[in-house]
Protein backbone atom coordinates (compact mmCIF):
# COMPACT_ATOMS: atom_id res chain seq x y z
CA UNK A 1 0.00 0.00 0.00
CA UNK A 2 1.48 3.63 -1.34
CA UNK A 3 2.44 5.40 1.73
CA UNK A 4 0.35 8.51 1.00
CA UNK A 5 -2.91 5.85 1.18
CA UNK A 6 -1.38 4.76 4.98
CA UNK A 7 -1.23 8.58 5.69
CA UNK A 8 -4.45 9.89 4.64
CA UNK A 9 -5.92 6.66 6.56
CA UNK A 10 -4.30 7.62 9.88
CA UNK A 11 -5.27 11.78 9.16
CA UNK A 12 -9.72 10.11 9.53
CA UNK A 13 -9.40 12.37 12.50
CA UNK A 14 -8.84 15.72 11.11
CA UNK A 15 -11.03 14.90 7.65
CA UNK A 16 -12.75 18.08 8.10
CA UNK A 17 -10.05 20.20 8.52
CA UNK A 18 -8.18 18.26 5.88
CA UNK A 19 -11.25 19.55 3.31
CA UNK A 20 -11.40 22.93 4.77
CA UNK A 21 -7.85 23.32 3.69
CA UNK A 22 -8.13 21.94 0.20
CA UNK A 23 -11.02 24.78 -0.16
CA UNK A 24 -9.02 27.36 0.78
CA UNK A 25 -6.21 26.13 -1.25
CA UNK A 26 -8.42 26.11 -4.18
CA UNK A 27 -10.05 29.55 -3.64
CA UNK A 28 -7.07 30.97 -3.60
CA UNK A 29 -5.80 29.53 -6.68
CA UNK A 30 -8.91 30.61 -8.81
CA UNK A 31 -8.81 34.17 -7.29
CA UNK A 32 -4.66 33.89 -8.38
CA UNK A 33 -5.53 33.08 -12.07
CA UNK A 34 -8.49 35.73 -12.61
CA UNK A 35 -6.42 39.11 -12.46
CA UNK A 36 -5.08 37.25 -15.96
CA UNK A 37 -8.39 37.13 -17.15
CA UNK A 38 -9.44 40.45 -16.35
CA UNK A 39 -6.08 41.84 -18.17
CA UNK A 40 -8.28 40.15 -21.34
CA UNK A 41 -11.18 41.84 -20.75
CA UNK A 42 -9.38 45.05 -20.32
CA UNK A 43 -8.47 44.70 -23.66
CA UNK A 44 -11.16 43.88 -25.18
CA UNK A 45 -13.15 47.14 -23.36
CA UNK A 46 -10.13 49.04 -24.87
CA UNK A 47 -10.59 47.60 -28.47
CA UNK A 48 -14.54 47.35 -29.18
CA UNK A 49 -15.71 50.16 -26.16
CA UNK A 50 -19.39 50.28 -26.50
CA UNK A 51 -19.19 46.42 -27.67
CA UNK A 52 -17.38 45.01 -25.21
CA UNK A 53 -18.04 42.08 -23.23
CA UNK A 54 -18.28 44.23 -19.93
CA UNK A 55 -20.75 46.45 -21.94
CA UNK A 56 -23.19 43.56 -22.59
CA UNK A 57 -23.09 43.27 -18.54
CA UNK A 58 -25.28 47.21 -17.91
CA UNK A 59 -21.93 49.23 -17.98
CA UNK A 60 -22.32 51.40 -21.47
CA UNK A 61 -19.33 53.94 -21.20
CA UNK A 62 -16.03 52.71 -21.60
CA UNK A 63 -15.21 55.10 -17.85
CA UNK A 64 -18.07 52.88 -16.49
CA UNK A 65 -16.57 49.67 -17.46
CA UNK A 66 -12.61 50.58 -16.59
CA UNK A 67 -13.99 51.45 -13.37
CA UNK A 68 -16.15 48.42 -12.93
CA UNK A 69 -12.66 46.35 -13.97
CA UNK A 70 -11.28 48.36 -11.05
CA UNK A 71 -13.61 47.32 -8.47
CA UNK A 72 -13.40 43.68 -9.78
CA UNK A 73 -9.33 43.58 -9.28
CA UNK A 74 -9.60 45.35 -5.80
CA UNK A 75 -12.09 42.52 -4.60
CA UNK A 76 -10.06 39.67 -6.54
CA UNK A 77 -6.84 41.15 -5.17
CA UNK A 78 -8.43 40.96 -1.68
CA UNK A 79 -10.01 37.65 -1.57
CA UNK A 80 -6.72 36.14 -2.66
CA UNK A 81 -4.88 37.48 0.07
CA UNK A 82 -7.77 36.30 2.42
CA UNK A 83 -7.74 32.74 1.03
CA UNK A 84 -3.42 32.78 1.08
CA UNK A 85 -3.81 33.83 5.08
CA UNK A 86 -6.82 31.14 5.47
CA UNK A 87 -5.17 28.10 3.71
CA UNK A 88 -1.32 28.92 5.24
CA UNK A 89 -2.94 28.92 8.42
CA UNK A 90 -5.45 25.89 7.57
CA UNK A 91 -2.62 23.96 6.41
CA UNK A 92 0.04 24.87 9.32
CA UNK A 93 -1.88 24.21 11.92
CA UNK A 94 -2.77 20.81 10.10
CA UNK A 95 0.61 19.60 9.95
CA UNK A 96 1.48 21.02 13.21
CA UNK A 97 -1.32 18.57 14.32
CA UNK A 98 -0.80 15.67 12.51
CA UNK A 99 3.08 16.66 13.76
CA UNK A 100 1.98 16.41 16.85
CA UNK A 101 -0.13 13.13 17.22
CA UNK A 102 2.28 10.93 14.95
CA UNK A 103 5.12 11.84 17.33
CA UNK A 104 3.31 10.98 20.58
CA UNK A 105 1.84 7.91 18.84
CA UNK A 106 4.70 6.96 17.54
CA UNK A 107 6.49 7.18 21.08
CA UNK A 108 3.26 5.65 22.81
CA UNK A 109 3.82 2.50 20.07
CA UNK A 110 8.00 2.30 20.97
CA UNK A 111 6.78 2.61 24.57
CA UNK A 112 4.68 -0.21 24.80
CA UNK A 113 6.92 -2.44 22.63
CA UNK A 114 8.31 -5.58 24.05
CA UNK A 115 11.66 -5.61 25.61
CA UNK A 116 13.19 -7.66 22.98
CA UNK A 117 12.65 -5.17 20.16
CA UNK A 118 15.24 -2.72 21.89
CA UNK A 119 17.40 -5.15 22.23
CA UNK A 120 17.35 -5.58 18.95
CA UNK A 121 17.22 -2.03 17.28
CA UNK A 122 18.94 1.10 17.63
CA UNK A 123 18.11 3.91 20.28
CA UNK A 124 19.29 6.17 18.14
CA UNK A 125 17.19 5.01 14.66
CA UNK A 126 14.04 5.58 17.28
CA UNK A 127 14.73 9.10 18.14
CA UNK A 128 15.61 9.49 14.00
CA UNK A 129 11.92 8.35 13.63
CA UNK A 130 10.86 10.27 16.33
CA UNK A 131 12.17 13.58 15.46
CA UNK A 132 13.75 13.57 12.02
CA UNK A 133 11.10 12.09 9.99
CA UNK A 134 8.09 13.16 11.93
CA UNK A 135 9.54 16.68 11.26
CA UNK A 136 10.29 15.99 7.08
CA UNK A 137 6.54 14.87 7.22
CA UNK A 138 5.46 18.19 8.83
CA UNK A 139 7.30 20.31 5.86
CA UNK A 140 5.83 18.86 3.26
CA UNK A 141 1.98 19.17 4.82
CA UNK A 142 3.51 22.88 5.85
CA UNK A 143 3.77 23.73 1.94
CA UNK A 144 3.89 20.73 -0.06
CA UNK A 145 0.50 19.79 -0.05
CA UNK A 146 -1.17 23.07 -0.80
CA UNK A 147 1.31 23.55 -3.62
CA UNK A 148 -0.28 19.96 -5.21
CA UNK A 149 -3.53 20.98 -5.23
CA UNK A 150 -3.33 24.65 -6.74
CA UNK A 151 -0.94 22.93 -9.21
CA UNK A 152 -4.04 20.76 -10.12
CA UNK A 153 -6.91 23.27 -9.33
CA UNK A 154 -4.57 25.67 -12.24
CA UNK A 155 -4.14 23.02 -14.68
CA UNK A 156 -7.87 22.43 -14.60
CA UNK A 157 -9.24 26.12 -14.76
CA UNK A 158 -6.66 27.35 -17.34
CA UNK A 159 -7.12 24.41 -19.35
CA UNK A 160 -11.14 24.71 -19.70
CA UNK A 161 -10.49 28.56 -20.05
CA UNK A 162 -8.22 27.72 -23.00
CA UNK A 163 -10.69 25.30 -24.73
CA UNK A 164 -13.34 27.84 -24.34
CA UNK A 165 -11.22 30.79 -26.12
CA UNK A 166 -9.27 28.74 -28.50
CA UNK A 167 -9.25 24.56 -28.75
CA UNK A 168 -6.28 24.27 -30.98
CA UNK A 169 -4.26 26.27 -28.92
CA UNK A 170 -5.28 24.54 -26.36
CA UNK A 171 -4.35 21.33 -27.66
CA UNK A 172 -0.88 22.76 -28.73
CA UNK A 173 -0.34 24.32 -25.15
CA UNK A 174 -1.70 21.12 -23.49
CA UNK A 175 0.54 18.61 -25.20
CA UNK A 176 3.53 19.54 -22.62
CA UNK A 177 1.63 18.14 -19.68
CA UNK A 178 1.17 14.76 -20.24
CA UNK A 179 5.19 14.92 -20.86
CA UNK A 180 5.48 16.75 -17.41
CA UNK A 181 3.52 13.83 -15.44
CA UNK A 182 5.35 11.22 -17.72
CA UNK A 183 8.91 12.79 -16.31
CA UNK A 184 7.78 13.51 -12.90
CA UNK A 185 6.24 9.47 -12.62
CA UNK A 186 9.70 8.45 -13.90
CA UNK A 187 11.34 10.83 -11.33
CA UNK A 188 9.16 9.97 -8.63
CA UNK A 189 10.01 6.00 -9.02
CA UNK A 190 13.31 6.95 -8.63
CA UNK A 191 13.76 8.99 -6.03
CA UNK A 192 11.45 7.02 -3.99
CA UNK A 193 13.79 4.50 -3.47
CA UNK A 194 16.64 6.82 -3.16
CA UNK A 195 15.24 8.90 -0.52
CA UNK A 196 14.22 5.52 1.52
CA UNK A 197 18.20 5.05 1.42
CA UNK A 198 18.61 8.80 2.48
CA UNK A 199 16.40 8.35 5.61
CA UNK A 200 18.33 4.84 6.55
CA UNK A 201 21.35 7.23 6.35
CA UNK A 202 20.61 9.29 8.28
CA UNK A 203 19.29 6.91 10.94
CA UNK A 204 22.55 5.57 11.25
CA UNK A 205 24.43 8.48 11.55
CA UNK A 206 21.80 9.34 14.75
CA UNK A 207 22.13 5.89 15.99
CA UNK A 208 26.17 6.55 16.30
CA UNK A 209 26.05 9.65 17.67
CA UNK A 210 23.76 8.77 20.32
CA UNK A 211 25.59 5.24 20.95
CA UNK A 212 29.27 7.42 21.21
CA UNK A 213 27.68 10.30 23.29
CA UNK A 214 26.33 8.24 25.70
CA UNK A 215 29.71 6.37 25.98
CA UNK A 216 31.69 9.30 26.13
CA UNK A 217 33.51 8.20 29.01
CA UNK A 218 34.98 5.41 27.75
CA UNK A 219 35.82 6.59 24.01
CA UNK A 220 37.73 9.46 26.52
CA UNK A 221 39.10 6.52 28.98
CA UNK A 222 40.52 4.80 26.03
CA UNK A 223 41.51 7.52 23.66
CA UNK A 224 39.55 6.45 20.92
CA UNK A 225 38.17 9.94 19.62
CA UNK A 226 40.08 9.89 16.64
CA UNK A 227 38.84 5.88 15.45
CA UNK A 228 35.35 7.04 16.79
CA UNK A 229 35.37 10.61 14.34
CA UNK A 230 36.92 8.26 11.42
CA UNK A 231 33.57 5.92 12.03
CA UNK A 232 31.36 8.56 12.03
CA UNK A 233 32.74 10.16 9.28
CA UNK A 234 32.18 6.84 7.02
CA UNK A 235 28.78 7.03 7.92
CA UNK A 236 27.70 10.90 7.33
CA UNK A 237 30.11 10.89 4.21
CA UNK A 238 27.48 7.58 3.11
CA UNK A 239 24.32 9.91 4.58
CA UNK A 240 26.19 12.49 1.97
CA UNK A 241 26.51 9.65 -0.58
CA UNK A 242 22.55 8.51 -0.69
CA UNK A 243 21.80 12.22 -0.73
CA UNK A 244 23.71 13.12 -3.76
CA UNK A 245 22.51 10.39 -5.41
CA UNK A 246 18.70 11.28 -4.80
CA UNK A 247 19.91 15.12 -5.50
CA UNK A 248 21.42 14.60 -9.11
CA UNK A 249 17.83 12.84 -9.92
CA UNK A 250 15.95 15.21 -8.65
CA UNK A 251 18.11 18.11 -10.44
CA UNK A 252 18.19 16.71 -13.84
CA UNK A 253 13.89 17.24 -13.53
CA UNK A 254 14.03 21.23 -13.74
CA UNK A 255 15.92 21.43 -17.31
CA UNK A 256 13.41 19.48 -18.67
CA UNK A 257 10.24 20.73 -17.55
CA UNK A 258 11.48 24.10 -18.22
CA UNK A 259 11.91 22.71 -22.34
CA UNK A 260 8.50 21.25 -21.92
CA UNK A 261 7.16 24.78 -21.42
CA UNK A 262 9.26 26.74 -23.96
CA UNK A 263 7.34 24.17 -26.07
CA UNK A 264 3.53 25.08 -24.81
CA UNK A 265 4.63 29.04 -24.77
CA UNK A 266 6.09 28.82 -28.49
CA UNK A 267 2.45 27.36 -29.53
CA UNK A 268 0.26 30.03 -27.61
CA UNK A 269 2.63 32.64 -29.09
CA UNK A 270 3.05 31.93 -32.86
CA UNK A 271 0.36 30.40 -33.89
CA UNK A 272 -2.10 32.83 -31.15
CA UNK A 273 -0.79 35.96 -33.05
CA UNK A 274 -1.18 33.86 -36.41
CA UNK A 275 -5.20 33.45 -35.72
CA UNK A 276 -5.31 37.17 -34.74
CA UNK A 277 -3.67 38.29 -37.68
CA UNK A 278 -6.79 37.14 -39.69
CA UNK A 279 -9.05 38.03 -37.59
CA UNK A 280 -10.28 34.30 -36.35
CA UNK A 281 -9.12 35.20 -32.70
CA UNK A 282 -9.79 38.42 -30.69
CA UNK A 283 -7.41 40.29 -29.38
CA UNK A 284 -8.39 40.42 -25.73
CA UNK A 285 -8.18 36.66 -26.04
CA UNK A 286 -4.98 36.33 -27.44
CA UNK A 287 -3.95 38.37 -24.62
CA UNK A 288 -5.37 36.01 -22.42
CA UNK A 289 -4.20 32.89 -23.88
CA UNK A 290 -0.26 34.62 -23.58
CA UNK A 291 -0.78 35.56 -20.03
CA UNK A 292 -2.56 32.40 -19.03
CA UNK A 293 -0.22 30.29 -20.95
CA UNK A 294 2.95 30.83 -18.55
CA UNK A 295 0.41 30.94 -15.86
CA UNK A 296 -0.55 27.11 -16.97
CA UNK A 297 2.77 25.97 -17.30
CA UNK A 298 5.24 27.70 -15.27
CA UNK A 299 3.82 26.47 -12.12
CA UNK A 300 5.28 23.01 -13.26
CA UNK A 301 8.60 24.26 -12.71
CA UNK A 302 8.13 24.03 -9.00
CA UNK A 303 6.80 20.58 -9.41
CA UNK A 304 10.30 19.63 -9.39
CA UNK A 305 10.75 20.60 -5.67
CA UNK A 306 7.54 19.54 -4.76
CA UNK A 307 8.04 15.96 -5.88
CA UNK A 308 11.21 16.30 -4.16
CA UNK A 309 9.56 17.57 -1.02
CA UNK A 310 6.75 14.73 -1.23
CA UNK A 311 9.32 11.70 -1.63
CA UNK A 312 11.48 12.95 1.41
CA UNK A 313 7.88 12.93 3.56
CA UNK A 314 6.87 9.56 2.02
CA UNK A 315 10.16 8.41 3.16
CA UNK A 316 9.92 9.25 6.41
CA UNK A 317 5.91 7.84 6.40
CA UNK A 318 6.74 5.13 5.62
CA UNK A 319 9.65 4.67 8.77
CA UNK A 320 6.94 6.46 11.14
CA UNK A 321 4.33 4.27 10.11
CA UNK A 322 6.03 1.20 10.03
CA UNK A 323 7.20 1.56 13.47
CA UNK A 324 2.99 2.33 14.56
CA UNK A 325 2.27 -1.10 12.88
CA UNK A 326 5.29 -2.89 14.74
CA UNK A 327 3.36 -5.49 16.45
CA UNK A 328 3.43 -6.85 20.35
CA UNK A 329 4.80 -10.31 21.34
CA UNK A 330 3.97 -9.60 24.61
CA UNK A 331 0.03 -9.24 24.59
CA UNK A 332 -2.80 -8.40 27.27
CA UNK A 333 -4.78 -11.01 28.37
CA UNK A 334 -8.79 -10.53 26.66
CA UNK A 335 -10.62 -11.05 30.58
CA UNK A 336 -7.27 -9.84 32.78
CA UNK A 337 -7.99 -11.76 36.41
CA UNK A 338 -8.02 -9.35 39.43
CA UNK A 339 -4.57 -8.38 41.23
CA UNK A 340 -4.40 -5.69 43.12
CA UNK A 341 -2.21 -6.17 45.99
CA UNK A 342 -0.29 -9.25 45.62
CA UNK A 343 0.63 -11.31 48.50
CA UNK A 344 3.87 -11.94 46.76
CA UNK A 345 3.90 -15.94 46.15
CA UNK A 346 6.39 -16.56 43.29
CA UNK A 347 6.86 -20.06 40.68
CA UNK A 348 8.72 -21.16 37.71
CA UNK A 349 6.64 -24.14 36.80
CA UNK A 350 8.33 -26.31 34.40
CA UNK A 351 9.77 -23.16 32.45
CA UNK A 352 11.51 -22.98 28.88
CA UNK A 353 12.65 -20.61 27.61
CA UNK A 354 14.64 -18.95 24.73
CA UNK A 355 15.84 -15.26 23.60
CA UNK A 356 14.01 -15.88 20.06
CA UNK A 357 16.34 -18.44 17.99
CA UNK A 358 19.06 -18.55 20.04
CA UNK A 359 19.90 -21.39 22.47
CA UNK A 360 17.69 -22.36 25.27
CA UNK A 361 18.06 -20.90 28.51
CA UNK A 362 15.82 -22.83 30.52
CA UNK A 363 14.79 -26.20 29.81
CA UNK A 364 12.10 -27.23 32.51
CA UNK A 365 13.42 -25.21 35.09
CA UNK A 366 11.32 -25.03 38.16
CA UNK A 367 11.72 -22.60 41.21
CA UNK A 368 9.13 -21.01 44.00
CA UNK A 369 9.83 -18.14 46.11
CA UNK A 370 7.28 -18.04 48.62
CA UNK A 371 5.28 -15.06 49.92
CA UNK A 372 6.94 -12.77 52.23
CA UNK A 373 10.14 -15.09 51.40
CA UNK A 374 13.46 -13.71 51.20
CA UNK A 375 15.07 -15.77 48.25
CA UNK A 376 19.02 -15.63 46.59
CA UNK A 377 19.96 -16.14 43.36
CA UNK A 378 23.83 -17.15 42.50
CA UNK A 379 25.50 -17.98 39.74
CA UNK A 380 27.91 -17.47 36.90
CA UNK A 381 27.08 -15.36 34.21
CA UNK A 382 25.22 -16.74 31.68
CA UNK A 383 23.36 -18.65 34.19
CA UNK A 384 20.28 -17.44 33.52
CA UNK A 385 19.68 -15.15 36.90
CA UNK A 386 18.20 -11.87 34.98
CA UNK A 387 16.32 -13.95 32.74
CA UNK A 388 14.16 -15.11 35.53
CA UNK A 389 13.39 -11.50 36.50
CA UNK A 390 12.31 -10.50 32.88
CA UNK A 391 10.44 -13.67 32.71
CA UNK A 392 8.98 -12.36 36.10
CA UNK A 393 7.89 -9.09 34.56
CA UNK A 394 6.84 -10.27 31.50
CA UNK A 395 9.66 -8.56 29.40
CA UNK A 396 9.42 -11.70 27.96
CA UNK A 397 7.11 -14.59 27.92
CA UNK A 398 7.79 -18.36 28.83
CA UNK A 399 8.09 -20.37 25.60
CA UNK A 400 6.91 -23.46 27.65
CA UNK A 401 5.42 -23.84 31.47
CA UNK A 402 4.10 -21.02 33.63
CA UNK A 403 5.44 -18.26 35.34
CA UNK A 404 2.59 -17.48 38.76
CA UNK A 405 2.12 -14.64 41.04
CA UNK A 406 0.01 -15.93 43.83
CA UNK A 407 -0.94 -18.92 41.42
CA UNK A 408 -2.12 -16.64 38.83
CA UNK A 409 -0.05 -17.27 35.28
CA UNK A 410 1.65 -13.79 34.87
CA UNK A 411 0.35 -14.13 31.04
CA UNK A 412 -3.50 -13.82 32.97
CA UNK A 413 -3.23 -10.54 34.39
CA UNK A 414 -2.85 -7.09 33.21
CA UNK A 415 0.66 -5.94 32.46
CA UNK A 416 0.27 -3.02 34.80
CA UNK A 417 -1.12 -4.61 37.62
CA UNK A 418 1.67 -7.19 37.80
CA UNK A 419 4.12 -4.69 37.03
CA UNK A 420 2.51 -2.82 40.38
CA UNK A 421 3.06 -5.46 42.54
CA UNK A 422 6.87 -5.53 41.72
CA UNK A 423 9.80 -2.97 42.65
CA UNK A 424 12.98 -3.54 40.98
CA UNK A 425 16.28 -1.99 41.56
CA UNK A 426 18.42 -3.10 39.09
CA UNK A 427 22.49 -2.88 38.48
CA UNK A 428 22.15 -0.83 35.76
CA UNK A 429 20.89 2.10 36.90
CA UNK A 430 18.67 4.96 35.22
CA UNK A 431 18.15 8.20 36.37
CA UNK A 432 15.97 11.18 34.73
CA UNK A 433 17.26 14.23 34.02
CA UNK A 434 15.82 16.53 36.85
CA UNK A 435 16.31 16.85 40.61
CA UNK A 436 17.28 14.25 43.35
CA UNK A 437 13.46 14.30 44.57
CA UNK A 438 12.08 13.90 41.61
CA UNK A 439 14.06 10.72 40.49
CA UNK A 440 13.23 9.41 44.09
CA UNK A 441 9.72 10.32 43.86
CA UNK A 442 9.31 8.43 40.36
CA UNK A 443 8.66 5.62 42.40
CA UNK A 444 5.31 6.91 43.30
CA UNK A 445 2.69 9.48 41.93
CA UNK A 446 1.92 12.08 44.53
CA UNK A 447 4.52 11.25 47.09
CA UNK A 448 4.99 13.60 49.50
CA UNK A 449 8.39 15.35 50.27
CA UNK A 450 8.35 13.94 53.85
CA UNK A 451 8.35 10.30 52.14
CA UNK A 452 11.22 11.19 49.81
CA UNK A 453 13.20 11.98 52.31
CA UNK A 454 12.07 8.96 54.98
CA UNK A 455 13.02 6.24 51.64
CA UNK A 456 15.83 7.93 51.03
CA UNK A 457 16.92 8.03 54.78
CA UNK A 458 16.03 4.27 54.53
CA UNK A 459 18.82 3.17 51.45
CA UNK A 460 21.11 5.89 53.17
CA UNK A 461 20.74 8.54 50.74
CA UNK A 462 19.94 11.34 52.83
CA UNK A 463 23.10 12.31 54.44
CA UNK A 464 24.97 12.71 50.58
CA UNK A 465 21.86 14.50 49.45
CA UNK A 466 22.24 16.52 52.41
CA UNK A 467 25.48 17.39 50.77
CA UNK A 468 24.79 18.37 47.42
CA UNK A 469 24.48 22.21 46.45
CA UNK A 470 20.86 22.05 46.10
CA UNK A 471 19.93 19.45 48.53
CA UNK A 472 16.88 17.36 47.27
CA UNK A 473 16.61 20.11 44.82
CA UNK A 474 19.97 19.71 42.83
CA UNK A 475 19.40 18.24 39.73
CA UNK A 476 21.50 15.32 38.42
CA UNK A 477 22.02 15.83 34.79
CA UNK A 478 21.43 13.60 32.14
CA UNK A 479 21.15 9.43 33.55
CA UNK A 480 22.59 10.91 36.80
CA UNK A 481 25.83 11.36 35.25
CA UNK A 482 26.02 14.68 38.03
CA UNK A 483 26.53 11.33 40.61
CA UNK A 484 28.76 8.52 41.52
CA UNK A 485 27.79 5.05 40.54
CA UNK A 486 27.05 4.43 44.53
CA UNK A 487 24.85 7.33 44.78
CA UNK A 488 22.84 6.71 41.54
CA UNK A 489 22.22 2.94 43.02
CA UNK A 490 21.24 4.94 46.60
CA UNK A 491 18.75 7.03 44.49
CA UNK A 492 17.44 3.78 42.76
CA UNK A 493 16.86 1.61 46.25
CA UNK A 494 15.03 4.82 47.51
CA UNK A 495 12.63 5.03 44.53
CA UNK A 496 12.09 1.07 44.91
CA UNK A 497 11.48 1.72 48.66
CA UNK A 498 8.95 4.68 47.84
CA UNK A 499 6.98 2.75 45.74
CA UNK A 500 6.26 -0.18 48.30
CA UNK A 501 5.13 -3.02 46.54
CA UNK A 502 4.97 -6.57 47.64
CA UNK A 503 7.19 -8.18 46.10
CA UNK A 504 10.90 -6.49 45.46
CA UNK A 505 13.99 -7.46 43.26
CA UNK A 506 17.46 -6.59 43.85
CA UNK A 507 19.11 -7.00 40.65
CA UNK A 508 22.82 -6.57 42.39
CA UNK A 509 21.38 -3.58 44.27
CA UNK A 510 24.92 -2.60 46.01
CA UNK A 511 27.34 -3.70 43.23
CA UNK A 512 28.53 0.16 43.09
CA UNK A 513 28.63 0.75 46.92
CA UNK A 514 31.44 0.84 49.73
CA UNK A 515 31.29 -1.84 52.10
CA UNK A 516 30.92 1.00 54.83
CA UNK A 517 27.45 1.88 52.67
CA UNK A 518 26.46 -1.34 52.04
CA UNK A 519 26.56 -2.89 55.20
CA UNK A 520 24.29 0.07 56.39
CA UNK A 521 22.17 -0.49 53.71
CA UNK A 522 21.41 -4.12 54.74
CA UNK A 523 20.64 -3.44 57.96
CA UNK A 524 18.04 -0.65 56.90
CA UNK A 525 16.57 -3.65 54.34
CA UNK A 526 16.01 -5.89 57.10
CA UNK A 527 13.17 -3.07 57.85
CA UNK A 528 12.15 -2.71 54.32
CA UNK A 529 11.93 -6.05 53.65
CA UNK A 530 9.73 -7.13 56.47
CA UNK A 531 6.60 -8.35 54.97
CA UNK A 532 7.96 -8.51 51.20
CA UNK A 533 8.44 -10.92 49.06
CA UNK A 534 12.19 -10.59 48.28
CA UNK A 535 14.12 -11.58 44.79
CA UNK A 536 17.88 -10.69 45.11
CA UNK A 537 20.13 -11.61 42.55
CA UNK A 538 23.70 -11.61 44.17
CA UNK A 539 27.10 -11.59 43.21
CA UNK A 540 28.49 -10.20 46.59
CA UNK A 541 28.02 -13.14 48.38
CA UNK A 542 27.82 -11.45 51.96
CA UNK A 543 24.80 -9.56 50.91
CA UNK A 544 22.59 -12.80 51.20
CA UNK A 545 24.19 -14.72 53.80
CA UNK A 546 20.73 -14.23 56.09
CA UNK A 547 18.79 -15.57 53.06
CA UNK A 548 15.71 -18.03 53.53
CA UNK A 549 17.00 -19.69 50.66
CA UNK A 550 19.88 -19.08 48.20
CA UNK A 551 19.11 -21.14 44.85
CA UNK A 552 22.58 -21.74 42.78
CA UNK A 553 22.19 -21.53 39.21
CA UNK A 554 24.33 -23.14 36.56
CA UNK A 555 23.38 -23.41 32.79
CA UNK A 556 20.01 -22.39 33.12
CA UNK A 557 19.75 -24.76 35.91
CA UNK A 558 19.35 -24.80 39.61
CA UNK A 559 21.84 -27.29 40.26
CA UNK A 560 21.65 -26.46 44.71
CA UNK A 561 19.35 -25.09 46.88
CA UNK A 562 19.73 -24.26 50.41
CA UNK A 563 20.94 -21.91 53.39
CA UNK A 564 24.31 -20.24 53.16
CA UNK A 565 25.76 -22.49 56.00
CA UNK A 566 24.49 -25.74 54.33
CA UNK A 567 25.64 -24.69 50.98
CA UNK A 568 29.03 -23.62 52.39
CA UNK A 569 29.14 -27.10 54.37
CA UNK A 570 27.96 -29.24 50.64
CA UNK A 571 31.54 -27.99 48.89
CA UNK A 572 29.61 -27.34 45.29
CA UNK A 573 29.40 -25.18 43.48
CA UNK A 574 27.88 -21.62 46.00
CA UNK A 575 30.61 -23.40 48.30
CA UNK A 576 33.67 -22.56 45.40
CA UNK A 577 32.11 -18.89 44.99
CA UNK A 578 32.06 -18.14 48.82
CA UNK A 579 35.71 -19.80 48.95
CA UNK A 580 36.70 -17.19 46.07
CA UNK A 581 35.35 -14.19 47.65
CA UNK A 582 36.37 -14.77 50.87
CA UNK A 583 40.06 -15.40 49.64
CA UNK A 584 40.06 -19.59 50.59
CA UNK A 585 42.08 -21.58 48.30
CA UNK A 586 40.18 -23.80 45.92
CA UNK A 587 40.55 -27.14 45.32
Amino acid sequence: MHSLVRLLRYARPWRGRIILAVFYSTLNKLFDIAPEILIGVAVDVVVKREESFVAQLGFETPQSQIAALGVATFLIWAFESLTEYLYSVEWRRLAQSIQHSLRMDAYDHAQRLDQAWFEENSVGNLQATLNDDVNQLERFLDTGASEMIQLTVSTIAIGAVFFYLEPTIAVLAVVPVPAIFICSSYFQRNLGPRYTRVRDAAAAVNAALANNLGGIATIKSFVKEDEERARVAELSRAYQGANSDAIRVSSAFFPVIRMAILAGFLCTLVIGGLKTFDGTLAVSAYSVLIFLTQRFLWPFTKLGQTVDLFERAMASTRRILNLLETGFAIREPAEPKPLARAKGAIAFEDVNFAYGSGPPIFCGLSLTVPAGGFVALVGGTGSGKSSLVKLLLRFYDVDGGRVTVDGMDVREVSVKALRDNISLVSQDVFLFQGTVCENIAYGRSGASREEVVAAAKLSEAHDFIERLPEGYDTVVGERGQKLSGGQRQRLSIARAILKNAPILILDEATSAVDNETEAAIQKSMEQVTRGKTTLVIAHRLSTIRHADMIHALEKGRVVESGRHDELVAKGGLYANLWRIQTGELVN
